[in-house]
């Protein structure tokens, strides 16, 4: 059956089912519990290829421009001081802010050569900041980036306008903060990961509860509209009792957003990993336990479960924007900004350019070379098919709204939705019967359960997965 543009957009409004207390089952969550993608994509990035090319983004770049979609931008500083052992991130190890410097020259080069291509008049309605730790570079580093970011793509004053940095609080003080706040950041995130000592210790991470609280304080005071803290459950001598501890000190806080990821235990990928001694980690039972805490006290104090791991106030544009059907996924989580281009900048980055994914080189050399050639550092990446932007369009919806209706995908895509997707809805009959999903005629809605397992649902409509057999990603829980 073919498949044509959408008829409307396919981020038309739905309605997202009202989070509620779980209904625990432990059994159906281990019995679920395997590795699949995150779907921060789809294709997911195993899905990109090396065939495509430089001139395949540019040429996607000029195609956008017609559509007139807002921009989002993505900055990938990839300099640490120091390694945390449990990352995964493409970062540099190094104490040099010097070093940066020819880095800042190459993100230059690479938004002069992006910006040749696009109407720059296209309103920049996101900005985020990423790595690595962004606050590694100086005060004036800074300022020189964000003074680069205007000229070649006119940054925005906004009041709407989501400009958001990722900051380490060891590597911050209240002039970072002011600083940030000058350049027109109006949104932060602070890694915490864990307040226990003992868990601080073995991940290479010493860091007071103190050196978080005077930003978060200096955050609200400076008005900062949205504040987010990460938090990472599975990582060595954390209990289900220690973590409570860090969730009751977290709480305090007062964040109006949460993202408590589950550490994935990878070293065969991830050098640092191996720092890590395996039987320090928490068991299978105890990482339950740790979640189910994590969520009962999240929901007590009046955070709404988004999804997967994510948490915000009943107020924040999160959760307005999962109820209004316009919540968005994408390679920094969920947002609330629909339909933007996302360009990538520096190395690993991946732009988002309509129907079109593309990837720069994880390795600084490989991505210096090819800017120092005068043309885009792209190396792999994916042009979607009619098949998988409407897959895009299916899994996207049911991640963000907890909620498929399949009579609003037939009309955006003019397509009988049920008989397209009638192998998918055989594979979810199983979740359907295990109390993960409910389906009344054309709508398919998440259960509490079933939003723990978000990712297994989405697997079911997921084309490509069948061509990944081997490939290895995160467990679901």
């Amino acid at each position: 059956m073919p498949v044509h543009a959408p008829a409307v957009s396919s981020l038309a409004s739905s309605v997202a089912v009202a989070p509620t207390q779980p209904v625990w089952d432990e059994a159906l969550l281990r019995r679920y519990d395997t590795s699949g993608p995150r779907y921060t994509s789809y294709p997911t990035a195993l899905s990109f290829h090396d065939q495509f090319t430089p001139s395949d983004l540019t040429q996607a770049l000029e195609r956008s421009n017609t559509s007139r979609r807002p921009l989002s931008l993505y900055v990938h500083v990839p300099f640490c001081r120091k390694i945390c052992f449990y990352c995964a991130c493409n970062k540099i190890a190094t104490k040099n802010t010097a070093l940066a410097e020819p880095y800042i020259t190459r993100l230059d080069r690479e938004m002069v050569l992006a910006a040749r291509h696009l109407d720059t008049s296209r309103p920049v309605e996101q900005l985020h900041w990423g790595g690595g730790t962004p606050t590694f570079l100086s005060l004036n580093q800074m300022g020189d980036l964000i003074d680069r970011l205007d000229a070649r793509f006119g940054l925005s004053s906004s009041t709407d306008r989501d400009y958001a940095i990722e900051i380490d609080p060891r590597e911050a003080d209240v002039f970072t903060l002011r600083h940030l706040e000058s350049l027109g950041f109006n949104r932060i995130s602070l890694g915490v990961q864990d307040l226990s000592p003992l868990v601080q210790k073995a991940i290479n991470r010493i860091q007071p509860r103190v050196l978080t609280e005077t930003l978060m304080d200096e955050a609200h005071r400076l008005g900062f509209r949205s504040l987010n803290l990460d938090l990472i459950y599975g990582l060595p001598f954390q209990t289900e009792k220690s973590f409570a501890n860090t969730l009751r000190q977290v709480i305090e806080l007062n964040p109006a957003r949460l993202s408590v990821f589950n550490y994935a235990h990878m070293p065969e990928r991830f050098a640092p990993q191996r720092r890590i001694n395996v039987d320090d980690l928490p068991g299978s039972e105890e990482k339950l336990a740790i979640l189910r805490t994590t969520i009962d006290m999240l929901t007590a104090a009046g955070y709404v479960h988004i999804g997967m791991d994510h948490f915000a106030r009943p107020d924040d544009s999160l959760t307005v924007a999962q109820r209004e059907g316009s919540l968005q996924r994408n390679f920094q989580g969920y947002s609330s900004h629909a339909q933007c281009d996302l360009i990538g900048l520096g190395v690993s980055a991946i732009s988002r350019i309509d129907d079109v994914y593309a990837q720069n080189p994880s390795d600084l050399a490989r991505y210096e070379a090819a800017l120092d050639r005068g043309q885009l550092a792209t190396v792999r990446g994916v042009r979607l098919s009619d098949d998988d932007l409407l897959r895009r369009d299916v899994i996207e919806r049911l991640m963000c709204d907890m909620h498929i209706d399949l009579a609003a995908v037939s009309q955006r895509w003019s397509i009988d939705a049920p008989r397209y997707f009638a192998p998918a809805l055989e594979r979810l009959k199983g979740a359907e019967q295990d109390g993960l999903l409910t389906r009344s005629g054309d709508q398919l809605s998440a259960t509490p359960m079933g939003r723990l397992l978000i990712r297994h649902l989405a697997m079911a409509f997921d084309a490509r997965l069948s061509q990944q057999s081997g490939q290895r990603y995160s467990k679901i829980v």
